[in-house]
């Protein structure tokens, strides 16, 4: 095929930029937009010349698509991917890849079982400043890693309704930390509470170990009064900072401080470029299914581990 033909399911605040982008890339055709909200539906349709569908089952049966963007509510993953990959097509599914891991489990099962590719939306696995400083300190720039600090802040945001700020924020971090360490943590360590909002929790501090005793702190919440995404990486010569916002790095040394300049690039397209790629040239993407759900097994062990007031052991090294 020389285009990929995608839908979207799923077309509130996030998913509407999954279908602005599909419609812009140059290995893609926007086919068609699914959302419970027919109105909605229709509105991003008619903005891009495509069909509109309430239902994902009725989409797939009179739809040519090759791969479905499902940026539905968490508690809605399942279904949908579940019915995207049962009918043959590739599937990306925003993060958490699903409520329980029972059901991320399964995702994973049926993607394997349909041989259809599964991505899971880390978009920040595609942030150039995220790429850009995993590739300066594979070249020495900090010398050997030592620790690594994540910050994700900022208001409650109003398109929430159905998960926590450890499942929707700090899965994020959870992500970049694995990627980061380039392996599983050892154990997990967090303190989790819920100080304005009464359904979910809205802040964490998750602290991860690792091997050789290096480790990974994260603190997320819904309660600072302005946006904050930053990471700080320690090491045994230098300390380098990342604004992911603005993908500017810093790097600090005993004797000079640097601070190379770079274009901004939109994470969201890279993201999707990316997905798209992978399945054209049948490669397997760089965020899989598995990567989605050891992230979500470490979340619910936080939030065990916050329950129990002690550190939880973690066993992710067979999952494959």
């Amino acid at each position: 095929m020389s285009k990929l033909r995608v839908a979207v399911v799923g077309v509130g605040f996030w998913g509407k930029n999954h279908a602005r982008v599909f419609s812009e890339l140059p290995d893609t055709e926007l086919t068609a937009i699914c959302d419970l909200d027919l109105a909605r539906a229709k509105i991003i349709a008619e903005k891009y010349g495509v069909q509109a569908f309430k239902d994902t089952r009725k989409m797939l049966r009179i739809t040519n698509i090759d791969a479905v963007s499902i940026c539905t509510w968490t508690t809605t993953h399942a279904v949908e991917a579940f019915r995207v990959l049962k009918a043959g097509k590739h599937a990306l599914v925003e993060k958490p890849l699903a409520s329980t891991i029972r059901e991320a489990k399964k995702i994973v099962a049926i993607a394997k079982q349909n041989k259809t590719h599964l991505m899971v939306g880390f978009i920040e696995r595609f942030n150039p400043g995220i790429q850009r400083a995993k590739s300066m300190m594979k070249e020495g720039a900090i010398g050997e890693l030592v620790s690594a600090t994540a910050r994700r802040v900022s208001q409650w945001p109003e398109r929430i309704g159905d998960v926590g700020v450890v499942k929707d924020y700090a899965i994020h971090e959870i992500d970049i930390m694995r990627n980061i360490f380039e392996e599983d943590p050892k154990t997990v360590y967090a303190r989790v509470g819920n100080l304005k909002h009464k359904k979910f929790e809205d802040y964490a501090q998750i602290m991860l170990t690792f091997k050789h005793g290096k480790t990974a702190f994260i603190e997320a919440n819904w309660l600072t009064p302005y946006k904050i995404r930053d990471l700080t990486l320690t090491g045994s010569e230098a300390i380098l900072s990342l604004d992911y916002i603005k993908q500017e790095i810093t790097v600090e040394t005993s004797e000079r401080t640097l601070k190379p300049r770079y274009e901004w690039k939109e994470p969201l397209k890279l993201e999707l470029q990316h997905f798209a790629k992978s399945i054209l040239a049948d490669k397997e993407p760089e965020v899989t299914g598995i990567d989605g759900l050891k992230a979500l097994m470490i979340a619910e062990a936080a939030m065990k581990s916050s329950e129990l007031g002690k550190s939880v052991h973690l066993k992710l090294e067979k999952i494959t």
